[in-house]
């Protein structure tokens, strides 16, 4: 007879996870990812991973996130609005959350690390004999195309432009060398999949980032109005100037959520456009919203402008889980995430005169709002886990981890 506690012992352990994240300072499409990855990790490991992470506001991001012990770099004493001007110390900053990592694995190993990043938090080391998977918002855009984006006009971008000048190159040096601390790369899109490729020289499989379409959903008891609708992080790579110059020209009433360090300059340059054309529709910048009126807003738009190349962009998903159409810069995440004619419509060059045609063309396309929807629910948050939670599994199977 078998002695059921020899049948106990030889039963392998459960793996165990560390997780890494740029940083923990709000909620947005980074911090959703993560979310997820915890409750994927709930099914597979029987321990709450440690997180690291490099600056941390302390403000409640999920319960999920919340409930993680964590370890911060060095830099995170400094005052919160330095965070972006730290950006020649970030490599020093990983360094330091690496030596605390190996020195937390020595007293509780670690099978596998999961990072989830778009600047720096993926060049962290994992410790010998540990697997690192790195979720890939985007290879860091200040870095690469888009650090022409930030330097804008006025004091703050000509610094942001002057810094990047001296310390970009160092910064480029040390985001390629520490490309092969990463033994698996996911990218959240085929736009980041050939970023991966061509500033890292590395494969990388797509996992698409989850998106709440049970939470944004059509209303047909909400009828639409003729208003316009961007929703996004008011900085200077989202384009936010071309959607106010296009809605103007198509005279066409325009609805702005989201904040952002671009935000006082968007706001003059909106009322100086309207001089322009003072028979225009108004330009409204809402703000931060809740998620309830967000919803709303989703459901009530004519179309959502999407004029940024984005490396994904969860909020044209979100606009179209509530069937709103999309008109969309034809570029980045967009390509994967809109069907043309179909979800929406897109415009081929970064002008007002260009996004401006494509809202006049989508105003005569009969599109079908149950389409749309089901185009959205593609980018479900059950599909995410699903996907991630077999990339994961793959990788213990790999390593001769049996997980249940």
């Amino acid at each position: 007879m078998i002695d059921p506690t020899d049948q106990l012992e030889k039963t392998p352990p459960r793996p165990r996870v560390a997780l890494a994240h740029d940083w923990l300072v709000g909620f947005r499409g980074g911090e959703q990812v993560l979310d997820q990855v915890i409750l994927a990790l709930q099914t597979i490991t029987d321990h709450t991973p440690h997180l690291y992470t490099m600056f941390d506001s302390t403000r409640s991001i999920t319960p999920r996130i919340d409930n993680l012990e964590r370890t911060t770099s060095t830099l995170n004493h400094m005052p919160p609005a330095l965070r972006r001007w730290l950006l020649m110390r970030y490599p020093n900053a990983v360094e330091s959350l690496s030596r605390s990592l190996q020195s937390n694995h020595q007293q509780h190993p670690i099978d596998l690390l999961i990072s989830t990043s778009s600047a720096t938090i993926k060049s962290l080391r994992a410790p010998a004999h540990t697997k690192h998977l790195c979720y890939c918002h985007t290879p860091a855009r200040y870095l690469y195309d888009q650090a022409n984006q930030y330097t804008t006009k006025g004091i703050k971008g000509r610094a942001r432009g002057f810094g990047l000048s001296i310390f970009g190159p160092s910064l480029r040096k040390y985001d390629t060398s520490t490309a092969n601390r990463v033994d698996q790369f996911i990218a959240n899109s085929t736009h980041t999949q050939a970023q991966i490729r061509t500033h890292y020289n590395r494969d990388s499989i797509v996992i698409h980032p989850p998106v709440r379409t049970d939470f944004f959903t059509p209303d047909p008891a909400v009828e639409r109005t003729g208003d316009l609708l961007l929703v996004s992080a008011l900085e200077p790579y989202k384009r936010v100037d071309l959607a106010i110059d296009a809605a103007l020209l198509a005279n066409r009433p325009l609805k702005i959520v989201g904040s952002g360090s671009h935000e006082k300059a968007l706001l003059t340059y909106a009322k100086r456009a309207a001089r322009k054309h003072p028979h225009a529709k108004p330009i409204t910048f809402l703000g931060r919203i809740n998620d309830e009126q967000l919803r709303d807003q989703y459901r009530r738009s004519a179309a959502f402008l999407f004029p940024q190349t984005e490396d994904f962009g969860i909020t044209a998903v979100e606009a179209q889980a509530c069937a709103c159409p999309v008109v969309a810069y034809h570029a980045g995440g967009a390509l994967d995430t809109v069907l043309e004619n179909r979800t929406g419509v897109f415009f081929n060059h970064p002008t007002a005169e260009s996004l401006s045609d494509a809202i006049f063309q989508l105003s005569f396309l009969n599109i079908d709002p149950a389409t749309i929807r089901a185009n959205a629910e593609r980018f479900s948050e059950h599909s995410f886990r699903n996907a991630i939670s077999a990339q994961i599994r793959s990788i213990f199977d790999s390593i001769a981890h049996v997980v249940d």
